[in-house]
């Protein structure tokens, strides 16, 4: 499988951040950095980020799709009401988790990188038993940049 050459850089932000993030939980804030800018590319590319910059799509595309099984995913996971329900859990735990920072910004910073972790560990989990990029079907910055690009 041939690799964009964008993936190939951006790949190595995946494990910075939910490796070296568990030693220095302010790279934590690489997270928000690149949630700020996908989420402002997406009024002008709308999904772009996801197929082309995505350090979690490079780790899925070069990684994954070599030990997934290939198989269809749970239509579950594409549905609307599915995908708006994962982005307000989701966000609905961040700002939770958030809130009880104290506005410390080693622990701001560290909340980011546990989410980074979480959702890596799920994208593999289904990039295993499925398709690789079945995470990014149910991706909530994904549902977001779609919303934001229709228009």
């Amino acid at each position: 499988m041939k690799h964009k050459k964008s993936q190939l850089v951006v790949i190595w932000l995946l494990p910075i951040i939910v490796i070296g993030g568990l030693f220095n939980p302010y790279l934590g804030y690489l997270v928000v950095v690149m949630m700020a800018v996908l989420l402002t590319l997406s009024f002008f590319k709308g999904r772009y980020w996801c197929w082309n910059i995505c350090p979690r799509g490079a780790f899925l595309d070069i990684a994954m799709s070599r030990f997934s099984r290939n198989r269809p995913v749970p239509k579950i996971i594409t549905r609307q009401w599915f995908r708006l329900l994962l982005l307000i859990l989701l966000m609905g735990l961040v700002a939770f988790r958030l809130l009880r920072t104290g506005g410390d910004l080693a622990l701001i910073g560290a909340v980011f990188v546990t989410m980074c972790l979480v959702t890596t560990i799920i994208s593999i989990v289904f990039g295993l038993v499925t398709k690789h990029r079945a995470w990014c079907m149910m991706c909530p910055m994904g549902f977001l940049q779609e919303k934001i690009g229709d228009k």
